[in-house]
């Protein structure tokens, strides 16, 4: 897991020393919805356990239930908690094999509130989102 922190944080710090940066208010505006995900396997058959961040402002912890024995793709009950634990959200959450890739969806009684696209790490399944406006 360790590994796959530290190339994420070069990819941002290569991105911000190429200078690969919002141009425009409205850009910087919808960057701000933007969520990244990191869900690895718990030793309860069925789980994943979380970590999340939407922006910069917040994050937490989570963990996803009643998924498949094997795998990531399949269908689970997320809930998500804020760095001091509190109660964030909770979502029905799909993963879907895609490829190479894996797509996910994160639904709030009944209706799509978020969508995401991830890959299989060394430690996990990363996924980087985004929520559905109304």
């Amino acid at each position: 897991m360790l590994k796959s922190l530290l190339i994420a944080v070069s990819l941002i710090w290569v991105s911000w020393a190429a200078g690969i940066t919002p141009a425009t208010a409205s850009e910087a505006s919808a960057a701000s919805n933007i969520g990244f995900a990191l869900y690895t396997k718990s030793p309860s058959p069925g789980t994943l356990n979380a970590v999340w961040m939407y922006g910069t402002k917040y994050r937490g912890p989570g963990i996803a239930t009643g998924g498949p024995k094997e795998g990531f793709a399949g269908k689970y009950h997320v809930r998500y908690f804020y760095e001091n634990g509190e109660f964030s959200d909770e979502y029905d959450l799909i993963i879907e094999k895609s490829g190479d890739g894996y797509k996910a969806s994160w639904i709030t009684n009944g209706k799509l509130s978020a969508v995401g696209v991830g890959m299989a790490i060394a430690d996990g399944l990363a996924v980087g989102w985004r929520r559905i406006d109304d």
